[in-house]
C-alpha cells in the first residue's frame, strides 16, 4: 500500500512540476488558473532558492520508509532530474535551470500583462 502511494505521489509531484514549466500556455483568458500558476511559480522558485523541504518530498519520503525503502535525500529535482537526466550536473546549475523556468514564464505573464494594459483592458 504504501508503495502504491508513494508512487501516486511520485506522479502528483511530476505533474506539479510540468504545471510549472508549461502553465502559462494554458491560463490565457483564465483568471482563476493564471492566479493559481503564478502562485505555483512563486512556490516553485522558493522551494529551489530557500533550504525548504516540498511537502510531497516529504510525503513521497514517508510513504518510501513505510515501504521499507530507503528514502532519498535532497530534492526531488536533485534525484530524479540528476539520476535520469542530467547525470553529473552541480546542482547549483540543477536550481538555476528551475529559477530560470520560473523567471521564463512570468516574463509571459508580464508581456501578456502589459498587452493589455496598451490596449485599454
Amino acid at each position: 500500500m504504501y508503495s502504491a502511494l508513494a508512487a501516486a505521489i511520485l506522479a502528483l509531484h511530476l505533474l506539479f512540476i510540468l504545471w510549472v514549466v508549461f502553465g502559462a500556455t494554458v491560463t490565457r483568458r483564465r483568471p482563476v488558473l493564471r492566479w493559481l500558476h503564478l502562485g505555483s511559480l512563486i512556490w516553485g522558485m522558493l522551494i529551489e532558492i530557500l533550504p525548504w523541504n516540498c511537502p510531497l518530498t516529504w510525503a513521497e519520503n514517508w510513504l518510501e520508509a513505510g515501504a521499507g525503502v530507503t528514502p532519498y535525500q535532497g530534492g526531488f529535482l536533485l534525484h530524479y532530474l540528476d539520476a535520469l537526466v542530467y547525470p553529473n550536473v552541480p546542482p547549483g546549475l540543477l536550481i538555476g535551470f528551475g529559477v530560470a523556468v520560473c523567471v521564463v514564464n512570468l516574463g509571459i505573464y508580464a508581456v501578456r500583462f502589459h498587452r493589455r494594459r496598451l490596449a485599454g483592458w
